[in-house]
């Protein structure tokens, strides 16, 4: 049941359509040096003044992202991601002096890596080549100890777990959803396959639309708990209350179609089938064996239930170990941490002809796989992305990772993308 839009508070909707109206191609960005977060001293103060307080109710009112992204824990419920007791692994320097690596950007005109970063928001970047970190930067207060959110790379996170499983037999690609959450028996997944649900080929009444409060990436944020519930808000306020009530549109199989709540269903057949929390295999099956540095952590919502498709946090070097472990096959910290064969099934990609189905010219050839993108490129690349900027950019032909953290005013990274792939390219080009 779709809520009416007068059942979201003022506040609330003002905010979102805010964060709507800049999602419109050619907004008129503000100057990132003018939203630093320690400038405009948001946050700062005990308690901050009333005009400085970064919340729940209005992290998307920018510039309070810029702050939120790296502060999440400080504003609602997680769930602690343990990088276990051994020593982290070493990452070894070879640094590389690359702020004035030129290359030309999206629009023809000469530009620069630090450039490219201030003007898309960048909080982190992480450059390692050869398994060597040769850059690294942080900004607006990020800090390199510091998790900062991923969004939807998170997506990605509970993909190459589910892909992890298939490989050892605990879950049938094949299998209907249904098999192993029977609780979505009179839902959109009632009669879709595990394998359509982590390619979101399945056909589901649900959209991710920014300039309409009253659709489904609300109700699933409401759910979360990663936006207040207005009062009087007849809708589910729980995940595992929300998932079973979103319904079919269209058929599965046919086309890809970017939906959060896909994720969300993947992440409850990872928890159901293993009997342990999404932390908990994060914990165990990755950031434990990579050798973390430090811990990560996933929002929850009010009941608790972690968020798999944007609620996970993390720093920017560990990234950097997960990228690492997949370029090389799934080896890493001198043991094989992820089998080569999910690594192998994640750069297969799917179908870039059911890609097309979504709409997103910016990425033709693309394909969307297990929650991995998939330029289908000639260096072989593959990335996970998130919301305002998010990136873990993986090249094996130029031995290439990199991590970008960021809080760009218009949320989906097609903004940046044709820009970012330039920027990747020439890293590429500078270091192979």
């Amino acid at each position: 049941m779709h809520p009416p839009r007068r059942a979201l508070s003022l506040a609330v909707a003002t905010a979102l359509l805010a964060l709507a109206q800049a999602s419109h191609a050619q907004p008129a960005l503000p100057p990132p040096d003018a939203t630093d977060p320690i400038a405009l001293k948001l946050m700062q103060g005990f308690p901050p003044p009333p005009d400085k307080q970064v919340r729940l109710a209005n992290i998307l009112k920018y510039p309070n992202a810029r702050w939120a992204l790296h502060h999440l824990r400080e504003l609602g419920p997680t769930a602690n991601i343990a990088r276990g007791p051994g020593p982290g692994s070493e990452l070894q320097a070879a640094p590389r002096e690359l702020d004035g690596l030129p290359f030309l950007d999206d629009k023809g005109a000469k530009t620069t890596l630090a450039n490219w970063q201030k003007s898309t928001y960048t909080d982190g970047l992480l450059v390692i080549h050869q398994g060597r970190v040769v850059y690294e930067r942080h900004y607006v207060g990020n800090q390199p100890h510091v998790p900062h959110v991923l969004w939807s790379m998170s997506k990605s996170l509970t993909g190459l777990l589910a892909t992890e499983l298939i490989q050892q037999g605990l879950i049938d690609p094949a299998a209907p959803v249904t098999r192993y959450l029977p609780e979505l028996a009179g839902s959109a997944w009632a009669d879709a396959t595990v394998q359509q649900t982590l390619d979101m080929t399945t056909g589901v009444l649900y959209a991710e639309d920014f300039a309409n409060p009253a659709s489904g990436i609300f109700q699933y944020l409401i759910a979360a708990g990663l936006v207040p519930a207005p009062p009087n808000y007849p809708g589910a306020k729980a995940l595992f209350d929300y998932l079973p009530t979103v319904q079919k549109e269209g058929e599965h199989g046919k086309g890809f179609n970017y939906k959060t709540v896909d994720t969300e269903v993947i992440g409850w057949i990872l928890q159901r089938v293993t009997g342990k929390s999404f932390a908990t295999l994060m914990s165990e099956r990755i950031w434990a064996p990579i050798g973390a540095e430090q811990d990560a952590y996933v929002f929850a919502d009010p009941n608790g239930t972690q968020s798999t498709s944007v609620g996970v946090n993390a720093t920017l070097r560990d990234l950097g170990r997960l990228g690492e472990t997949l370029r090389q096959n799934g080896h890493f910290n001198g043991k094989q941490v992820i089998s080569a064969a999910t690594v192998a099934e994640l750069r297969k990609g799917a179908d870039p002809e059911k890609f097309k189905a979504a709409g997103q010219t910016m990425r033709a050839g693309y394909s969307y796989h297990n929650h991995w993108w998939l330029p289908h490129d000639t260096d072989g690349t593959f990335e996970a992305k998130g919301l305002m900027g998010q990136h873990i950019h993986i090249n094996p032909a130029a031995q290439l990772v990199v991590v970008k953290l960021s809080s760009h005013p218009v949320p989906n990274t097609a903004f940046t993308h044709n820009y970012d792939r330039l920027a990747f390219a020439a890293l590429a080009g500078a270091l192979r």
